[in-house]
């Protein structure tokens, strides 16, 4: 039986209540509800809360197990364990050049305090990052790690090795079994061309197409990153062949059309990948559910797969939701299912108000948190872990300027770090739901503005996630087939339980 210790659960509550984290611990911004009295943490079914109002901040609480035999409650969700979906592979969010250079600028207790909580499975348990081969839009500056033409020039910069390789391996001393997949946003400018029938050179770090005569070298190029980041202690489980491949806008960008992508996998990537580093996952496309409305493009992963030389070195699909509808992740899946499904990135910024929480917290958990993962995708990632208070450092033109972290840390001191919505859905899926996890069946209480997900963990515990978009609370009941548990959701809230199944 699950059993929190009240007493550490209430110092861990005094703690977020902190001056690292603001507008957090039950702390209401202005004109929210009165922090609630404090609760018994101790019960059959542990608990985190959070509402839009800040009144609960990721709380921990707890309840216990009814002691009546009946359920006959309208709102009760069951949980079937037959019925069995994806295994989860992990939740998180990207270590950018920006991420590892705002985490590099806190004070030691300070960032340490962040990443234990982050990170450390008996805390909020993030387990996937995403990172960049080669510069993304938020790196600190435009590059690749072989700017001088021919690859035996390749070596890793000061932003991989002052910045995200020590980052890396920090995170992994707190949580060992951390899965990192990287993706480029360019290969570098001397493999570019202006298009694939001239072939003639391009030298820009937006936009132009992949040089086929350059289609080994480029491979190299992926083995002698993988190799480097090894030799520095940080080991890479899987790789996107490109990020956002029909975005040519983008600061750093490559247009890669899914032809492309697959010429380019099955004589030089793939084979190089299955003889030097065969553990390694490819993810085909990395980009928007619409396919930027590209016609020729649609389907863009079941045309690679079409291929058979192709489709065996790739493990899936991955996703972002910048443009289309998650419907799309049924349709690939329904169309590949052999195939994985993982959602890679997405971003909050001014133009969807990411940092207000009454109008993100439960919007982001219904579209991107339970809107993914109960539509086959095994892992869940969002965008920039961390930036300043000024919306960076960003690149050059191109990249956004208008975007927040998961959170965002005060550019002063490097100290107040204040959560958005993208840290409490992460957290709220990895608190509970642990790599490895399988999606069970549900059924019962259905509600428009009511949803969820619930998992079987190979620890022996279940999980479920629930968000209530409702302006009131709701009551509802969980039932597991043996036992059941009713709890009051506050309003506009997210809930994750966690207990053992016997």
């Amino acid at each position: 039986m699950i059993k929190l210790d009240k007493t550490l659960l209430l110092l861990a509550c005094l703690a977020v209540a902190g001056v690292s984290c603001s507008d957090s611990g039950g702390n209401p911004q202005e004109g929210g509800e009165p922090t609630p009295p404090p609760v018994e943490v101790a019960g059959d079914v542990s608990l985190y809360v959070t509402t839009a109002n800040r009144a609960h901040d990721l709380t921990p609480a707890s309840v216990d197990f009814s002691d009546n035999g009946s359920n006959m409650s309208p709102t009760t969700i069951r949980l079937d364990a037959s019925t069995r979906y994806q295994s989860m592979d992990g939740f998180g969010a990207a270590i950018t050049g920006a991420t590892a250079y705002n985490l590099s600028l806190m004070p030691e207790n300070k960032r340490k305090e962040f990443l234990e909580d982050t990170f450390s499975p008996d805390k909020y348990g993030f387990s996937y990052v995403r990172v960049s081969i080669g510069c993304s839009d938020f790196s600190l500056s435009d590059y690749t790690c072989c700017d001088t033409e021919g690859i035996e020039n390749f070596a890793l910069t000061t932003e991989e090795t002052k910045y995200v390789i020590p980052t890396l391996k920090e995170i992994r001393t707190i949580n060992p079994g951390l899965k990192i997949i990287a993706s480029p946003w360019t290969c570098p400018k001397w493999m570019k061309v202006k298009d694939l029938e001239k072939k003639e050179p391009y030298n820009s770090w937006t936009g132009g197409q992949l040089n086929p005569d350059c289609y080994q070298d480029y491979a190299t190029y992926f083995v002698k990153w993988l190799d480097a980041f090894k030799q520095a202690g940080v080991e890479v489980n899987a790789i996107t062949v490109q990020n956002e491949p029909l975005n040519r806008g983008n600061s750093a960008s490559l247009y890669m059309g899914w032809e492309e992508q697959r010429d380019f996998v099955k004589t030089a990537l793939g084979p190089a990948l299955q003889q030097n580093f065969p553990e390694v996952k490819i993810y085909a496309f990395d980009h928007n559910y619409n396919y930027d409305d590209q016609t020729e493009q649609m389907d863009y992963s079941l045309k690679i797969f079409a291929d058979a030389d192709a489709r065996n070195y790739f493990a899936g699909t991955a996703f972002h939701n910048y443009g289309g509808n998650r419907s799309e992740l049924l349709d690939v899946h329904s169309k590949a299912p052999d195939k994985e499904l993982i959602f890679t990135e997405t971003s909050i910024g001014e133009w969807n108000k990411g940092n207000d929480l009454s109008t993100a917290l439960t919007r982001d958990m219904e579209e991107v948190g339970l809107g993914t993962v109960n539509n086959w995708c095994k892992a869940v990632i969002v965008w920039n872990l961390m930036l300043d208070s000024d919306q960076g450092p960003h690149g050059g033109p191109g990249a956004c300027t208008t975007c927040y972290g998961a959170v965002d840390v005060d550019n002063t001191t490097y100290s107040v770090i204040t959560r958005n919505s993208h840290y409490y859905l992460i957290a709220h899926l990895a608190s509970v739901v642990k790599p490895g996890a399988v999606r069970i069946g549900t059924s019962g209480y259905t509600d428009s503005d009511v949803s969820y997900a619930a998992f079987e963990n190979t620890d022996g515990t279940y999980a479920l996630i629930l968000c209530n978009d409702k302006s009131e609370a709701k009551g509802i009941t969980v039932d597991d087939g043996n036992r059941h548990f009713t709890y009051e959701v506050p309003a506009k809230a997210i809930v994750s339980y966690r207990w053992d199944k016997e």
